[in-house]
């Protein structure tokens, strides 16, 4: 551990940091200038933030370029940590000084610094998910709407959302091919039964620690790992919750198109569901299963071989 931990409250215009040796408090403008100083200053400390949808990422920025650690915490974790400490209020100070004290207990892994391809990856695959949702909306709109002139003006919309999505997934694949490190995951991954260009490109953006964590942990990241619910000789039902949610959603799509192309997966669905597991258990269970393929191919830079039933 650093000598020094720092927790910063993130905002959209300002920061709030804590320095938990010295007990100081101070408050920046997000601007670029002031960010860089900050970093200047924190050069030997561990900086401990939460993922703020998108605000944090000028600061991580500004902490990468200096060559700053820093842990991005989820603020789930963060919060649950103050209730556990009594730290019942909330108010930006007082967040950043319960990160502080999380960083100093609970010693979280320093977040690796960000891959510049990698995150405008991840922000065209966001914004296509994105339109992608407002074409599922503006279509069912279309469905029941009976006036005229709104179902012209939703069909317009919706050939406008579509173009723009044919741009973006154009953008990606681009995106994936500019960049050495991107297109290979990216093809090691699309050699496997079950993924396309679109589930490797969702992968490659929202899933970067593929390959460098061991099953267990890649899993619970991924919101696949089933949670124990036991207490004295009460057994309760395993159920997964948490992780990344979109990530999760994706390999649950991937899991359900390998179980019935490839052999192995398809056999081991199968024998769940001959044994009585319902339909979404035996889905859920192949998606784990597939993650720990994937996560050891990327780990030992392999395209897929189907293995011989």
């Amino acid at each position: 551990m650093p000598q020094e931990v720092i927790g910063v409250d993130v905002s959209k215009g300002w920061i709030d940091c804590h320095w938990q040796s010295t007990g100081e408090k101070q408050r920046l403008r997000t601007a670029p200038a002031m960010l860089r100083r900050f970093a200047d200053k924190a050069s030997s400390a561990l900086v401990v933030f939460e993922a703020s949808g998108g605000y944090e990422r000028p600061l991580a920025g500004a902490l990468d370029a200096a060559g700053v650690t820093y842990a991005r915490v989820n603020p789930r974790q963060a919060r649950e940590f103050a209730r556990a400490c009594g730290r019942l209020a909330k108010t930006d100070q007082v967040d950043a000084a319960v990160l502080a004290e999380m960083g100093r207990a609970l010693a979280p892994r320093p977040t690796p610094p960000a891959d510049p391809a990698g995150m405008r990856l991840a922000e065209l695959v966001a914004r296509r998910d994105a339109l992608g949702a407002m074409r599922k909306a503006e279509t069912q709109r279309l469905g029941q709407a009976c006036d005229r002139f709104l179902r012209k003006q939703i069909a317009a919309l919706l050939r406008v959302l579509r173009g723009q999505i044919e741009r973006l997934e154009a953008e990606i694949a681009a995106q994936i091919e500019a960049h050495p490190a991107l297109a290979d995951r990216a093809a090691r991954l699309e050699s496997v039964p079950g993924i396309g260009p679109v589930i490797a490109a969702n992968l490659v953006a929202r899933l970067p620690e593929l390959g460098r964590l061991d099953r267990r942990a890649i899993a619970s990241l991924a919101g696949l790992a089933p949670h124990a619910c036991d207490s004295g000789q009460m057994r309760g039902r395993r159920r997964i919750w948490g992780g990344r949610t979109e990530v999760r959603r994706t390999l649950y799509l991937a899991a359900f198109i390998a179980s019935r192309y490839d052999p192995h997966i398809k056999a081991f669905r199968r024998r769940l569901q001959d044994a009585g597991k319902p339909f979404k258990l035996a889905i859920i269970a192949c998606a784990r299963k597939l993650l720990t393929i994937l996560n050891a191919m990327l780990r030992d830079a392999a395209h897929y071989v189907k293995p011989a039933i």
